[in-house]
């Protein structure tokens, strides 16, 4: 349908109407001539409601003057005002049956018509790139100056998000018209979606000075106001330490407006700042994922959610995100810091965990560090686990080699700060308590004894 009317386009070009060579009526050439001259002057300057009112007074005296209509007809037409254009054209066309230019205009005017209301069904089932082809390639060529187009052309845009063409097109609305309400909305709007919240709010109120009770305008306007309270709310609560109030407002300030990008994404990686800092690694790796999605450039959300891995022990995932902010910024001390955390961590990630193993917290004392390894020591000890004597084997070498570590105070601190501790059954196989290559001999003895009695002391 659409490449039909383009075709039409180019085989039918718009003809200058206003320089259509008609002869003027009964003698009267030097008003007819000065009338048409002062129509043609006020089309140039737009004004068209002045050469309107101009050709309809000029008819209103001789309903025959043919050049009258026509001229008529093709401001109407360029309005966008179809029907009474039609109604224009056909008159002529009974003055002037068979006139090739009219008959060419009239086909315009119908393939103009169809497009506009092709348009406007794009925009509402949400292809916008169709109908903005519709009304540049069609409407806006055969009416020009059909504002309720224009309108038209910069809702698409604004829907298509195309924010920069938006401002664009609306300042030559308002070049003509100052005032025009839906322009000064759209406008705002735009800036809006651009965060250039400022120049946003001037527009919205111009336009609420023309008329108060513009609902989309009070809309636009307070809901704007209630989006940067709401985000200043959350600011502040953060500098002061109230954090939980802080994710409370982040949260309700991106709730009110989903799709306004440019500002959401500063409110995710607030809250994913305010998250880090509560400890909730899943919540702050969600919100700076949401940031990144919007902005994959910005450095803050990256280390912000390299510091939530680290919470969540990503390890191998925290040193990505880290090194690669590190690799952005390099001069800044602040991520290798954090890199060097996190490689610690994946570091020692990848040791045993002698606390597991033991069953302990990192906390014990060492009195419980001791009692946990007699209880354990005594559950799998080779010569009570005659049935799986190899397993128990491996299982009593893991705990021995844990009590290695954990029972020295100064083996402990090392292993605590993350150190490497030589011979220690540090994932090398160091410490075997049967004894390795070499026929070691290993002693353990337990003061007091096992619980229970028997085994006081035992020898491999």
């Amino acid at each position: 349908m659409l490449e039909l009317l383009f075709l039409s386009v180019y085989a039918l070009p718009v003809s200058l109407s206003l320089e259509f060579p008609l002869g003027c009526a009964d003698g009267k050439s030097g008003n007819t001539a000065e009338l048409f001259e002062r129509v043609s002057q006020s089309i140039k300057v737009k004004r068209y409601s002045e050469a309107l009112n101009d050709l309809n007074a000029a008819i209103a005296v001789d309903p025959a003057l043919s050049e009258a209509y026509f001229r008529r007809a093709s401001i109407l037409r360029q309005l966008c005002r179809y029907e009474e254009s039609e109604k224009s054209y056909k008159k002529f066309l009974e003055l002037k049956p068979g006139n090739s230019v009219s008959e060419k205009e009239l086909s315009q005017l119908h393939q103009a018509q169809t497009a506009l209301e092709t348009a406007f069904s794009l925009f509402d089932s949400g292809d916008y790139a169709k109908g903005l082809e519709y009304l540049d390639k069609v409407v806006l060529v055969f009416s020009p100056a059909c504002s309720k187009a224009k309108i038209l052309k910069v809702k698409l845009l604004l829907a298509a998000k195309d924010y920069s063409s938006v401002i664009s097109e609306t300042g030559f609305i308002l070049k003509e018209d100052e005032n025009n309400l839906e322009a000064l909305l759209i406008r705002g709007r735009a800036y809006y979606y651009l965060a250039d919240h400022d120049v946003a709010q001037r527009h919205y109120q111009k336009g609420l000075r023309l008329d108060p009770e513009h609902s989309e305008l009070k809309k636009a306007y307070f809901g704007l106001k209630k989006l940067l309270k709401k985000t200043k709310s959350a600011e502040d609560n953060l500098n002061k330490g109230k954090l939980r109030l802080a994710v409370e407002d982040y949260k309700a300030a991106l709730a009110l407006d989903p799709d306004h990008l440019a500002h959401n994404v500063h409110l995710h990686l607030g809250l994913c700042k305010v998250s880090v800092k509560l400890g909730r690694g899943k919540d702050a790796l969600s919100s700076c994922s949401e940031a990144l999605n919007i902005d994959e450039e910005l450095l803050e959300a990256l280390v912000q959610r390299g510091e939530a891995k680290l919470l969540t022990e990503d390890w191998e995932g925290a040193v990505e995100d880290l090194k690669s902010a590190a690799q952005k910024s390099p001069q800044d001390m602040n991520i290798r810091e954090a890199l060097t955390r996190a490689e610690k961590a994946l570091k020692m990630s990848k040791r045993k965990d002698w606390y597991k193993i033991l069953g302990v917290s990192k906390t014990a004392s060492v009195a419980e560090i001791k009692r946990a390894y007699k209880k354990l020591a005594l559950q799998w000890h080779p010569d009570k686990n005659v049935d799986n004597r190899e397993e128990a084997e491996a299982q009593f070498r893991e705990i021995a080699a844990a009590y290695e570590v954990l029972g020295d105070d100064e083996k402990r601190a090392k292993y605590d700060r993350g150190e490497d501790i030589e011979d220690m059954g540090m994932g090398g196989g160091g410490f075997n308590p049967f004894g390795g290559g070499g026929g070691q001999h290993f002693t353990f003895t337990f003061d007091g004894g096992f619980p229970g009695g028997g085994f006081g002391g035992f020898h491999f």
